[in-house]
């Protein structure tokens, strides 16, 4: 089973990436803490980036602001690169606003 649930503060506004009709699609980075400390007592925070895509793209384009808590329900993609490197990101299938600063 690929499910992942996180919830965190956008780091940035989301950003529309492809406009066109039927394939609409944005990103968001969202930043979340870690529930532990480091050695040197400090939390830590991961900055994980989200796929968005149609409706969820634009209700969040829309409604969503930086520094916004939300929740995301998704699942883990990995991209591959030229350079034979690869990254994940999380393809968001909900995604729940909890508060906004605004």
């Amino acid at each position: 089973m690929n499910q992942v649930v996180l919830v965190g503060r956008l780091c940035q506004d989301p950003e529309i990436i492809n406009k066109e009709k039927e394939n609409q699609s944005g990103i968001i980075t969202l930043a979340v803490n870690r529930p532990f400390k480091n050695i040197d007592g400090i939390y830590e925070t991961d900055f994980i980036r989200c796929i968005l895509w149609n409706n969820i793209a634009l209700n969040t384009f829309a409604y969503c602001h930086i520094g916004d808590v939300i929740g995301i329900k998704g699942r883990l993609q990995t991209k591959n690169h030229k350079d034979e490197k690869f990254s994940m990101e999380v393809i968001a299938e909900k995604v729940t606003f909890l508060s906004s600063k605004h």
